[in-house]
Order: C-alpha cells, then structure tokens, then sequence
C-alpha cells in the first residue's frame, strides 16, 4: 500500500473530497446490505477518498468505545478491541469531544499501543469525534505510516464526514439508541447536580427546554444552490431582528447591553463566519447541516479558550448560530409559545422577565439555569411567583435529555435526573412535610402578627407585578411594603405611557383595599438596563450597581419620574399614596424628587383634577452614605425602608452576585447588625417608622435579630410571611434585645451560632 501525499491540500479538494465521500455513503447507507457491510464499505470508501491508509470508526456499546470497521489495521481486531471514554487516544477524543492531529501518535501522553491492531508501523493519526446530539458517540480516525500533520483542511472534511456518519449510523439503527445518544449506564441512571440557589423550593416534573434542541431531518443536499439560497435568506432576517434590537426593546428584555448587541451584530456581518456556512454547503450539506457543522467546530474550540471574556464571546456566537439554525429551519418558537403538556421544570441559558412571564403557572414549577445571578430582576420575578430557582449549573445538556423526570430541591442546591425510585419517595416525604408547614402557615393567615409578649409587629410584602397583589389577602399581610414599579417597564418593549401606569396602579390599591402599599419609583440602571432609556455611557460603566441608576436616572431624566409621579397621584385619588424613592444618598436628592411630585400635585389641582387624600413620602436606605444624614433627613420623611441586598454589598464592597462572595458576607455579621442599630436608633429619636424590605428580614434567625434591633416592620416575600408570623409568637421582645445589645457590644466572629444557640436555649425553634 503506497502512503498518501503530504502535501497541502487545498480547498477546493478538500470540498470536492468531501462532497465526494457524502455521495458515496449515502448511496452506501441507502443499500440492501447489512449493518457491518455498510460500515465496512464506509471506511473504504473514506479511506479511498482522502487518500488514507487507515480509516477505523469507533462506536460507543455498553459504555466502551468498540472498533466497529477499519480499513489499514487487522480485520481480527474488529469488535476485539474496546477502550473507555478517556482511554488512549480514541478515548480521549471521546471524552473531551475535540479533534486530535499528531505528526507522531506514540509521543502523545494519551497513547495506548493496541498490538492485536497491527499499529505500531503508523506514525500520524488524526481523530475527530463523532458528535450526536452534543454527545460524542463514536471517533472517526485516520493514520498513515509517513509522520506528517494533517491540513486544516482536511480536519474539516472528516469532521463533516463524522457528522453525516453519526446521523447515518442511528438511521440504520447500527448500534442501540441509547448508546448511539452517549448514554453509558451511568447517563441512563440516576444523575445528581449542583449549583447555587437563587428561589428556594422544591418542585418534580419532566424537563422542558426554554429553546428545544433542532432536529435536523436531512444531511446531504440534493440542489447546492437552493440551500445555499436558504441561508442567504435567514441570514438577511437574523440581520434584520438584530437590527431591529438596537431600535427596539425586544433585545433588552434579559438585561443584555450595548456591548452584546455590538458582538452580535459584528457576528451577524461576519463575513468569515457566513464563508464557512458557504463552504460546508459546497461539501454536499443542507443548509441546517451546514450551519450545524460550523457550530460544532465553535464549540470546540470554545472548549480549548482560556479567555474568559473571549469565551463569552463565543457564548454569544453560539446562541447567534442557534437564531440562525432557527430560522433557516422554521422552529421560532420557545417552548412557551408551544405550550406546557406536563408539570415542567424549565432548563435554559438565562431568562429574562418577559420570556419567564410567558409560561403558564400552573404547569411551571422550576428553573433550572446554567447561569443566572442571585440579583438578576428575573429572579425577583420567580421569587414573587413562587418558583423554585437553581442557577449556575454546568453542561446541562450533557446530562440532562428532554422530558427526563427531575426534582429540584432548590432549598439544598441540588437537582436530581432521572430519580430512582427511593428517591422519588424521600423527596414526596420532604415535599410533603413542606406541604404541611405550609398549611400551617396557611392557617396563620387570619392570625395577627403578634410576639409572645403581646406586641404588634407589622409584616407586609414586597410585590412588583399585577399577579402579585392576591398574596396579601392569601397570606394575612398587612399591606405591601414595597411595590417594584420597575417590573412594569422590564416586561414592556417600550416606555410604558402614563395611562398604563395609571391603571396599574389604580389596579394594584384596587385589589389590596383599604391595607397599604408602597410605591417605590422606578428602579432601573445597573442590571436592569433599559435599551429604549440608555444613557450614553452606561454601557461603560465598570460598577453599573453603583453607577447610573434608580433616582439618579428618574433625576436626570426627569421627564421619566414626571410622568410616573402623574401616574401615581392620579391613581390614588381619594386615597392614601405612600411613595419612597430608591438610593436616596444625600438629603438634596430626596428633596428634588419630592418637588416633582410637588410640582405634579399642583398642576392636578390647578386643572381641578381629583387628588389624593394623603401623600406620605418616604426613602430607601441603600447607601451606606445616608446613614451619616439621617438627622437632616429623617424630619422630611414619613418613613425609612432599608433594603438589605444593595446596603450589604455596599456596606462589604461585595458582589453578592459573585459565587465566591455570596456565602463570605453573613446579614449576622456584626457591622451589619450594628449599623442597623444605629440606624434604628435614629429613627426612633425623630418618630419615623422603619421598615426592612430586603431579604434579610423574610428569613427566621435573621428577622429575630432585626427584633433585636428595635426593628418593628418587615417587608417580606409572601412565602416567608406564614415562618414569620410563626417565629414571632415564640419571642419575647425584652429578651432578645437584651440578647443583641449584648452580643454587638462585644462581638464574637460567629454571631450567627450564638443567636441560634440562645434562641434553641428559649424553645424557639426555626423551619
């Protein structure tokens, strides 16, 4: 046998090669003969074509990497040799799913010398995967005896080669579809993921995809230039939509920035990207198998990228591919717009509001997410819906199959596929025993808030959206302490009008009656970016969670909190408005948004409109800065909210969207704690109610403390009212101040063991 040149290749042979070798199988393919036969012509007819002197394909059985065909090594090695995923070279391709191309296989680290295989004559090796459904199946190699590395070129022509032979192989129905899927015993049974809880619960259904996988029905094309004009076609509509983002809203609706719509767009023109499409067509693929291919070799080499920056933005040019295979292919749809059959847990990249707002509730019962962060507005949203989040969980799609059964418990951070059956009964166990607290929480509903010492503590809720408002009947509220008026503008394409708002509003204080509720005013910037009100260098900014946001937006836009004061007043005509305005820093700020509702009310009066009975104005504590001016302030306000989230990170200069921060920064550290003292001594000098509407004070050992602190109002999540209201009939006020002003005038480093000690030594018990 004469060995191959080893000269360059050039393109157009390696199209022509490949072309050739894609008529030939699916002749082969389309044949009488049986499976082996067929994978025995395979390899020849591959072999023959590139000019090799060994062609061998490898398909995953039983979990092991089986050599199925070869042409070049001993035919007595055929269904002999067997390796595991990782094992020697083949299996190394296997598990790693990258190509491999070596000038001298034996001095790879990886090599494993087979001798039944007659091998050992044969320098170079080249191996690509062969990729089903993002699994890698099976490994298509070739080697010659002459050391030499392969042309790029003709890497790519086996890799198209291994894909169309991956689709040809489940068609002829070679190997079982389990294993043809990559499914090993282990990915057939029980699997277990971790990741970061971002809305606890617990929740059991099958999993459904936010954007369900493509199947693509054909391979090899029957007219070039019909497909080539296809994806002309989608590539001038994905061109168009994006186009349409920077105009629009559709493209902001997940919080994405300036920055990410540039990279799409720079990927949209992408002269280098649409060329490879081009080619792969030339090769004799559709124009969904063409797209494929190229994103098949994005992946890979997204896999070998250090850069994490580099590796987003190839993130991006993967979703940018799946909009394209969309359209070229006609399946638009998210799996929102087809419908829940089943209790679903959804699985997806990221979400934005908008997109979670579509499923229907009764059939959505978890998110699962391969990113997501705990401050993302999207989690706000899940949280007031009561969804069940697990965030920050990799390589889903390796493991997790459409429609695999999955219970997530949220609570722990942990999902569970394909549950045994023992499993399946100790999660119903814990999911009942939830079930029954919260039934005995439901039973507190019409109880009164009240501690064992006979004070009256006021728990109201946070709300944000219309859907929300009947939680504050269901579970006993006092009102709603803080209504995110901001949600109203995350989930519209446009400015939401003043009419909109108005009956909104009007809508909301329909629905809570006579109780409260607190409007905060619009709360956007940072990672709640609107792309119809940017600011021209919010997109730069390095911190955004400290930049150009809340009422330093509605400031210098003041045409925005104009027309949300109109709303707002309009709304509450005849009644009650309590409103408060977010990150207040300095005094000034708070009396310059007040004088636009001011300036509102006058004009309203003047046009003999009706008006509210009352207007009571309030602040967010934030920043950390107000606390310092709480003596000027506090004598202009009805009340003061403080909400934790942002004040902590501020207070810590700590991200608690970042992993490795999340968990260092405790509520129950003392300079938390005592800053809140502080500021709840404050108010009390000058007669102004506190509120705490973060999370902090919706969780049991956290809000005791906060009783500690002299704090006698919380706004909570609905789902924490009934543990609450619980936890505060076991307390005596006297005790646990006494507790906290101790424990703060001499601090130890674990103060949160120390509450808990002292809380369990009292028989106050926590769910």
């Amino acid at each position: 046998m004469t060995s191959a040149p080893v000269g360059p290749v050039n393109s157009s042979s390696a199209v022509s090669a490949a072309r050739t070798i894609l008529t030939r199988l699916h002749e082969v393919m389309a044949s009488r003969q049986n499976a082996q036969a067929k994978l025995n012509t395979v390899v020849e007819v591959i072999g023959e074509s590139l000019h090799s002197e060994v062609c061998s394909i490898y398909l995953l059985r039983e979990g092991m990497l089986e050599l199925f065909a070869t042409r070049g090594l001993a035919q007595e090695a055929v269904h002999v040799t067997r390796m595991a995923i990782g094992e020697g070279l083949v299996g190394s391709i296997a598990a790693r799913n990258e190509t491999l191309n070596l000038a001298e296989a034996a001095a790879h680290p990886d090599f494993s010398y087979r001798p039944e295989t007659g091998e050992d004559r044969f320098h170079s090796f080249a191996g690509v995967p062969i990729v089903r459904r993002e699994r890698s199946v099976g490994v298509l190699c070739v080697q010659h005896v002459d050391p030499r590395r392969y042309e790029e070129i003709e890497i790519e022509a086996l890799q198209t080669v291994a894909m169309v032979l991956s689709e040809l192989i489940a068609n002829a129905e070679l190997v079982d579809e389990e294993d043809f899927l990559g499914l090993a015993a282990s990915l057939t049974g029980p699997e277990q993921l971790r990741g970061l809880t971002l809305v606890k619960g617990l929740a059991a259904g099958v999993a459904v995809y936010h954007q369900p996988r493509i199947t693509i029905e054909h391979i090899v094309a029957e007219d070039t230039e019909a497909e080539r004009q296809r994806v002309y076609m989608a590539f001038d509509k994905m061109r168009d939509q994006i186009d349409r983002m920077a105009s629009q809203a559709e493209f902001g609706g997940g919080g994405e920035h300036d920055e990410v719509l540039e990279t799409y767009r720079m990927f949209a023109y992408d002269e280098g990207w649409s060329r490879r499409i081009n080619e792969a067509i030339d090769s004799g693929l559709t124009a969904e198998a063409a797209i494929e291919r190229v994103q098949q070799r994005t992946r890979m080499r997204m896999r070998q990228i250090d850069d994490p920056l580099l590796a987003d933005r190839m993130h991006d040019l993967e979703d940018l591919s799946n909009r394209l295979l969309r359209i070229v292919s006609g399946q638009l749809g998210t799996a929102a717009s087809m419908g829940l059959r089943h209790d679903a847990i959804l699985i997806a990249r990221n979400l934005g509001p908008a997109e979670l707002l579509e499923y229907d509730k009764r059939r959505l019962k978890g998110v699962i997410l391969e990113e997501g962060s705990l401050t993302a507005h999207v989690i706000i949203v899940a949280r007031a819906m009561g969804i069940p989040v697990l965030g920050r969980v990799k390589s889903l799609r390796g493991v997790v199959r459409e429609g695999d059964p999955l219970l997530l418990d949220a609570d722990q951070g942990i999902a569970f596929v394909r549950p045994t059956r023992d499993m399946g009964i100790a999660f119903d166990e814990r999911h009942a025993k939830t079930r029954e607290r919260q039934a005995a929480y439901a039973a507190l509903r019409d109880m009164q808030p009240v501690t064992a010492c006979g004070e009256r503590i006021t728990v109201m809720v946070n709300a944000g959206l219309r859907e929300d408002m009947p939680n504050v009947s269901l579970t006993g509220a006092d009102g709603v302490g803080l209504f995110r008026t901001e949600f109203q503008f995350l989930v519209s394409a446009t400015l939401p009008s003043r009419e909109r708002q108005t009956r909104l509003y009007r809508d909301v204080m329909d629905t809570a009656g006579d109780k409260p509720v607190v409007f905060r005013t619009v709360d956007i910037g940072g990672d709640k970016s609107l792309p119809y009100l940017r600011h021209d260098e919010d997109h730069n900014e390095e911190n955004p969670a400290m930049g150009w946001r809340a009422l330093r937006v509605a400031l210098e836009r003041d045409g925005l909190l104009k027309v949300q004061a109109r709303a707002l007043l309009e709304a509450s005509a005849g009644r009650t408005l309590h409103v408060m305005f977010p990150m207040i820093s300095e005094p000034w700020e708070f009396d310059a948004a007040k004088a636009v509702f001011d300036g509102q009310l006058a004009w309203l009066r003047g046009q003999r409109k009706a008006l509210p009975e009352a207007v009571k104005f309030g602040a967010m504590l934030e920043v950390p800065a107000l606390a310092e001016m709480l003596d000027v302030l506090c004598p202009k306000l009805t009340f003061l909210s403080v909400g934790t989230n942002d004040l902590t990170q501020f207070l810590f200069a700590a991200d608690r969207s970042n992993p490795k921060l999340a968990e260092r920064y405790d509520w129950l550290s003392p300079a938390i704690l005592r800053f809140l003292r502080r500021v709840s001594r404050t108010c009390q000098q000058h007669g102004t109610l506190l509120t705490v509407c973060g999370e902090m004070g919706g969780r049991q050992l956290e809000a005791l403390a906060l009783l500690g602190l002299g704090i006698r109002r919380l706004s909570i999540t609905p789902a924490a009212v009934g543990p609450i209201k619980s936890m505060l009939r076991q307390v005596h006020l006297h005790e646990i101040e006494e507790e906290m002003n101790r424990l703060l005038d001499e601090p130890a480093q674990d103060l949160r063991a120390r509450l808990l000690d002292w809380a369990q030594a009292r028989g106050i018990t926590f769910d």
